[in-house]
């Protein structure tokens, strides 16, 4: 079956911590009992007028919320910002925490800022990230490990925590430019694919991964998607809820250097410029168009974002609702494929 997996959202900064980590309780609680199998947080630091709570240590709180076949998903970390001793002991610990069901989804980041606040220069987020990766995989994997790279030296170190899962948790990367999509192949264990890109791209982005787990030797087989999702009783009255709940983060995105979507088109013409990619409509319009994804391409989990900054807990809650009664129930009928479909033109692979 296709597993279907939520993404925890950012809030306003003037809610107050203990009422969002309350909220989250609930929000999880509500996800495992509509058949969410996967909850993933993402990251940011000094995010200004909003809130994450940092996914190490909220995922091993969850840890003892979920249910044993419930995974959780680091939906990315900025992996260039850490040493990657920290971040491997940090991982490790998380995965022995939650008793092996860590997913570990890593990327470079977009926000200069970030990268200025800890003193570590933007234009070395890429090579940073290789050798990150590396380094964490090895000092997961290796009795004793002696690294020489651009950014980090070990001479002979002998990690002291391990994983539980073997050789170690699944590696997601998080990226929306082909170079990242390259190192998804090259580093990764999944692709995470964002919810911006089309079928079509997610597609050749799909190829570019296979190929490169065939340069290592490695099987490829489905992958994560994301997809923004609003069910309503119809069409219309979707878009002017996504309107709604959604808008402001899209332009909060734009404003922070997020720039796949103009300030100015989301302004003056939101729905259009969102149509693209966001999954809206009613019950049978939704599952239709989830249905086409994730049976014409290698898909599994999709992750769907039911939450945004201006939704309450109350009013995530009911969205998860709908969507385990409407929705999860027909996705989680459908067998992952492995193969990647044709695009318009071209012979099937």
């Amino acid at each position: 079956m296709v597993q279907v997996g939520l993404l925890l959202s950012d809030v306003p900064k003037d809610v107050p911590p203990a009422q969002q980590f309350d909220d989250v309780l609930r929000i999880v609680d509500a996800a495992q009992r509509n058949g969410f199998t996967y909850i993933a947080i993402g990251q940011h630091f000094l995010y200004g007028e909003l809130r994450w709570l940092q996914p190490v240590p909220l995922l091993a709180r969850l840890a003892a919320e979920v249910d044993p076949h419930v995974k959780l998903v680091t939906q990315i970390m900025i992996a260039p910002l850490y040493h990657p001793v920290i971040l491997a002991e940090e991982l490790a610990t998380l995965d022995v925490v939650t008793q092996g069901r860590l997913v570990f989804g890593a990327g470079i980041g977009y926000r200069p800022e970030e990268f200025g606040y800890l003193g570590i220069p933007f234009r070395e987020r890429a090579s940073r990230m290789d050798e990150a990766l590396e380094v964490i995989t090895r000092l997961w994997t290796e009795d004793e490990v002696t690294h020489r790279g651009r950014h980090w030296q070990l001479d002979g170190v002998a990690p002291h925590i391990r994983p539980v899962q073997r050789p170690h948790p699944p590696i997601w990367i998080g990226a929306q430019k082909k170079p990242g999509v390259e190192r998804a192949g090259r580093l990764g264990d999944a692709y995470a694919c964002p919810p911006e890109a089309s079928r079509d791209e997610a597609a050749e982005r799909y190829r570019i991964v296979r190929d490169g787990f065939a340069a290592r030797g490695k099987e490829f087989g489905p992958q994560p998607l994301r997809r923004n999702v609003l069910v309503a009783d119809s069409r219309e009255q979707a878009i002017a809820e996504y309107a709604r709940v959604a808008k402001g983060k899209y332009l909060s995105y734009a404003s922070k250097g997020f720039d796949l979507m103009g300030k100015q088109e989301l302004e003056d013409s939101f729905a259009e410029t969102v149509a693209g990619h966001a999954v809206l409509g009613s019950p049978e319009e939704v599952v239709k168009q989830l249905t086409e994804l994730v049976t014409t391409l290698p898909v599994d989990p999709l992750l769907v974002r039911p939450q945004w900054p201006s939704m309450d807990g109350a009013e995530t809650v009911a969205t998860i609702e709908r969507l385990g009664r409407d929705v999860v129930p027909a996705i989680r009928a459908i067998t992952p494929r492995s193969d990647i479909p044709a695009l318009a033109g071209e012979r099937a692979s």
